[in-house]
């Protein structure tokens, strides 16, 4: 028998949808940046919403009242908060006459970090699916007036079968840190050169120096007082850089602490007794994911330590694989983060638009995928033979 053709209904908002219903489809455990409580905390609270150029377009698939399939998806009206950078595609939509904005995005706001985006329920057909969601995020896009869809931050599948349907694939860079199966710090400092070596000792030892302690505060250990630092924290980093912009509130914290605490881990830097700075991280599936970090005291090396050199210290105490501290900062490759592929998928509308879209990506490709390739000599490491 068939199975009936799936019905697509556009959420206007995460509510509209059963928790269970919507985390079932990534799996037994999804990555916070998927689940329903992420989408939930960001759009109850305000914080990504149509007033803030967030609009909710949430594409769901179901067979009578059974959730099949979906992809958390927003009407954009800007492109800050992606961090998949396509301000200078607006600049050339604008010089074509093309209204760049509005366009739908395929993924989850202010959440750099790859996680599925065209989520299936297990025991049904993926590949059609996401077809059935790819099509859907077509459809509405054009409905709605936009220019584009954009799909940020997806699997790798995911991008390659996007890609097979005709839209332009993009290769943009993060840097990450990969734990090969270090039993040690010394085993992650040993694949340093000497004078690398003695600058990160130099760097991590500054702490206690300095008067400083740094601890992890996780599980039992947060309390409400945890999500108001959480957000001071983000908020002073905002505030401190000319392009910083406060886009999450002090209720989007709240609600996350509340509903995802298993996931969250906070880090703090404390002197006197006081927290002098700290960082927001989480983690899911033997992965390390840091978000925000900031500091109400400037201290030399603090910034090294709280968001790098203790994560990664615990990263191999623990045995997680991976630490992915969030977006940019090319400081991080002379610490040992390697330069890592991210994918996005592009549908643009204009014909002449499109073909200028996919001529820089195709150069873009060709700078990215050489970086890639070295991604180890780039570090600076010497190759991991086994710990000692």
């Amino acid at each position: 028998m068939v199975a009936a053709a799936p019905r697509l209904r556009v959420l206007t908002s995460i509510t509209g949808v059963d928790r269970q219903a919507w985390d079932a489809l990534a799996g037994p455990d999804p990555l916070p940046f998927v689940r329903w409580d992420w989408l939930d905390a960001l759009e109850s609270s305000g914080s990504a919403t149509a007033r803030t150029g967030w609009e909710p377009q949430h594409l769901t698939l179901w067979r009578g009242d059974r959730l099949v399939a979906a992809s958390p998806a927003y009407v954009k009206h800007h492109s800050m908060g992606e961090y998949i950078y396509d301000f200078g595609w607006a600049s050339a939509a604008d010089a074509v006459g093309v209204n760049y904005y509005p366009k739908l995005l395929v993924g989850a706001p202010l959440s750099p970090i790859t996680a599925p985006r065209l989520l299936v329920a297990p025991g049904e057909p993926v590949a059609a699916l996401q077809k059935e969601l790819a099509a859907a995020a077509e459809g509405v896009a054009r409905e709605a007036g936009c220019s584009s869809v954009h799909v940020i931050f997806p699997s790798d599948a995911e991008a390659g079968l996007l890609e097979g349907l005709g839209w332009a694939r993009r290769l943009t860079m993060q840097y990450h840190w990969k734990n090969p199966g270090y039993r040690t710090f010394d085993d992650y400092l040993g694949r340093f050169t000497s004078k690398r070596r003695h600058q990160i000792r130099r760097e991590k030892g500054a702490a206690p120096g300095q008067g400083v302690t740094i601890r992890t505060r996780r599980g039992e250990a947060l309390g409400p007082e945890h999500s108001l630092l959480a957000y001071r924290l983000y908020e002073s980093t905002c505030r401190k850089m000319s392009w910083g912009r406060i886009q999450l509130n002090r209720e989007f914290f709240a609600r996350a602490f509340q509903t995802l605490r298993p996931h969250i881990e906070v880090v703090e830097a404390s002197r006197g007794g006081e927290v002098i700075a700290g960082a927001f991280n989480l983690t899911a599936q033997g992965k390390l994911f840091g978000r925000y970090w900031g500091c109400f005291e400037e201290v030399p090396f603090l910034h090294f330590n709280v968001c790098l050199y203790h994560s990664i210290e615990e990263c191999i105490a623990m045995g997680r694989t991976v630490f992915e501290p969030g977006a940019g900062g090319e400081h991080k490759i002379a610490r040992g983060f390697e330069p890592t592929g991210i994918h996005s998928a592009h549908l643009i509308f204009n014909k002449k638009l499109d073909r200028a879209i996919r001529d820089a990506l195709r150069r873009e490709r060709l700078q990215t995928e050489p970086l890639l390739a070295q991604s180890e000599e780039i570090s600076g490491m010497k190759p991991w033979g086994g710990a000692t």
